[in-house]
């Protein structure tokens, strides 16, 4: 069994991945830290795991014990925790923080599968991609491998509340996220950077730019993207092509049919579609931000580095009906 610290459990993010490993074959949680609910029993928190665990939170960090941590922190906070604090260097890490997706100066490996599951494999670390970020390299990897990306993309996308974390905020509360839609960090988000480097792996360079619009979503998971790629390529090809880049990936499926949101609901599943026009082509991809957004995505980084079937315990029911 693999052996599981989880720092920052009492977020969202943690209690999702609390229940993807309770109900994992081959991974047992030894801690989960949180200081604030230090004895408190996980349920008392993540309410959905009532009569599931009898697990508590802590305050204790055993890292002597675990064979992997996985760090729920809010952005920026684990390069601080790791210039605090000395975890065991047998200890593989998967951050599910920002920290240190972009390539420098230090040995983490960008952990979306996709492109990178030879890396991911042999690491000791792995930084987790973001939720926009998956959803919207999902969607337009394939036209890089094509070498498509040469004019600017426009992309829309649409998030739940859930991306927002759990911390109350004025864009959280039920009474102004009900019946309501608003635009945030308009060309200025912060996934941007990471889309960014991966396309340009897979395309070789990237000149043009990524008009991303994110939107606030009333509803509470998930992701919904759309992007404008101008082209002359043939639908035929086009279509042919990201059949083929996605025809062994483990989560990601392209649709000849329209997709939705719910397809992908409590999954840890990306699907993708393609419309052609006349000069150019509209990608949907669809995404849940907790889980093939967030901690989904963590877990299959974990079976890939510990020589598991890329799918153990992610084998999960869309709520489509």
């Amino acid at each position: 069994m693999i052996k599981v610290g989880i720092l920052g459990a009492a977020g969202y993010t943690g209690g999702e991945l609390i229940r993807l490993l309770l109900n994992h074959p081959e991974a047992e949680i030894v801690f989960a830290n949180s200081e604030s609910n230090a004895g408190n029993l996980v349920s008392d928190v993540h309410e959905g795991l009532i009569g599931d665990t009898d697990l508590r939170f802590t305050d204790a960090m055993p890292f002597d014990q675990v064979d992997v941590v996985f760090f729920c922190f809010g952005h920026g906070k684990s390069e601080a925790f790791l210039k605090e604090h000395t975890i065991p260097a047998n200890v593989k890490i998967i951050d599910l923080a920002q920290d240190f997706r972009i390539k420098g100066n230090h040995d983490y490996v960008y952990g979306l599968p996709e492109i990178n599951k030879a890396e991911i494999v042999k690491a000791q670390h792995v930084a987790n991609p973001g939720c926009f970020a998956t959803a919207i390299q999902v969607a337009l990897l394939p036209a890089a491998k094509m070498g498509l990306l040469t004019e600017d993309v426009a992309v829309n996308a649409i998030t739940g509340s859930t991306g927002a974390g759990q911390k109350p905020g004025a864009t959280t509360h039920f009474s102004w996220r009900s019946d309501n839609l608003s635009i945030y960090k308009a060309f200025s988000h912060q996934h941007i950077t990471e889309i960014r480097q991966s396309l340009t792996q897979i395309q070789g360079n990237l000149d043009a730019s990524i008009d991303f619009i994110p939107y606030r979503g009333n509803f509470a998971r998930g992701i919904f993207c759309t992007a404008v790629v101008k082209t002359q390529a043939s639908a035929e090809d086009v279509i042919a092509a990201y059949k083929d880049f996605y025809r062994d990936a483990a989560f990601t499926h392209y649709s000849d049919k329209a997709i939705d949101l719910k397809q992908v609901v409590n999954t840890n599943k990306a699907l993708v579609h393609v419309d052609c026009f006349e000069g150019k082509i509209l990608v949907t991809s669809a995404i849940d931000n907790l889980l093939k957004g967030a901690v989904g995505q963590a877990v299959q980084n974990m079976n890939l580095l510990f020589g598991l079937e890329e799918t153990a315990g992610l084998k999960l029911k869309a709520s489509a009906f």
